[in-house]
């Protein structure tokens, strides 16, 4: 069903763009196209200081992110603005960019579509238009982003909006082609499932954006490194595990491996082993709980940032799917 398939490159599609987002910031590149939706006032990027034209430059908004560095505005001139030009940043943003046109084709083409649905029309169509304006929304706000100079808060809306369409994208999968169901399972299990799969997936999506909370403070410490007082990368550790946002999200990890073991284990016990969820989310929550160490203790190295990210949208996905399977299942009163 094509209703189906776009639902699927439209997953894909944003799980790529929030490796390409995570990817932005961890390389301090979301200035590297400082105006919306030209890039250096170009609509392809330039690869020289030389293919920009200077008058078409907004000067203020540059003092103004001067500003939020702790740098005297006064010094912003057209000349200073060219010598901060990085092409390599400037394609590292653009590129994220251009990363957002196969989400924006598919949800479009997933709306237009949807009337056509012939199993769960209603369902089908009103989720396809939700996803069509989260995108637009998440757009506009890709824009605010940039005009505002990185303003902390919007960050997070932005991330926590691609969140919410990871799971209605999942939904839409579901409806439009329903996977197999599991085994008939005992009531009391089913359960026990349900709740600690819902408790799993609300953790799973505050410690998501309590991380891209952190996230927001390394961007502000790799603003500060640039000045004398600011800290080496080498330190960013220590000094983030100071913070209350640091200690929750550190407390809250220890909740996920916790109730993705329950889903690993009942499920073990039910022997229904086509049901792969649960072994993969355990594997994950393991598996980023190790990068978590090694950010939080040795070093924030950019390239386990950028999976941490990565990993945590995949196994969103995952873990709504798996709860839109485990609501399918029919259950008996006892165990079999």
């Amino acid at each position: 069903m094509i209703v189906h398939r776009l639902a699927w490159v439209a997953l894909l599609s944003l799980i790529i763009l929030v490796v390409a987002g995570a990817t932005v910031r961890v390389t301090g590149s979301g200035l590297g196209c400082p105006d919306w939706p030209t890039c250096w006032g170009c609509l392809i990027p330039p690869t020289s200081v030389d293919q920009i034209d200077v008058e078409k430059l907004d000067l203020d908004k540059f003092k103004k992110h001067a500003a939020r560095k702790g740098i005297d505005p006064d010094t912003i001139t057209r000349e200073t603005v060219l010598e901060s030009f990085d092409p390599v940043h400037t394609w590292i943003e653009f590129t994220n960019r251009l990363a957002t046109l196969p989400l924006g084709f598919a949800t479009l083409l997933l709306a237009l579509f949807s009337f056509g649905a012939k199993q769960k029309k209603v369902w089908i169509v009103g989720l396809s238009l939700f996803c069509l304006l989260d995108v637009v929304a998440n757009a506009v706000m890709g824009a605010v982003v940039v005009r505002s100079g990185l303003q902390p808060g919007i960050i997070t809306l932005h991330m926590a909006l691609a969140f919410l369409l990871i799971a209605v994208l999942v939904t839409i999968i579901w409806l439009s082609r329903p996977e197999r169901s599991l085994k008939t399972i005992s009531l009391p299990r089913q359960r026990k499932l349900k709740i600690v799969s819902l408790v799993f997936f609300a953790c799973l999506f505050g410690e998501g954006l309590l991380g891209s909370q952190l996230r927001e403070q390394t961007d502000e410490l790799a603003i500060t490194a640039e000045t004398e007082q600011g800290i080496e990368r080498e330190k960013w550790g220590a000094e983030l595990g100071t913070t209350i946002i640091y200690k929750i999200h550190r407390s809250f990890s220890w909740s996920l491996l916790l109730t993705s073991g329950l889903l690993f284990f009942w499920m073990t016990r039910e022997k229904d082993w086509q049901a792969v969820e649960p072994r993969l989310i355990f594997a994950m929550v393991v598996a980023m709980m190790l990068m978590g160490v090694v950010l939080g203790h040795i070093e924030i190295y950019p390239t386990i940032q950028v999976l941490h990210v990565g990993m945590t949208s995949v196994l969103l996905a995952v873990t709504w799917h798996w709860i839109m399977r485990l609501w399918s299942t029919k259950s008996v009163a006892f165990n079999p």
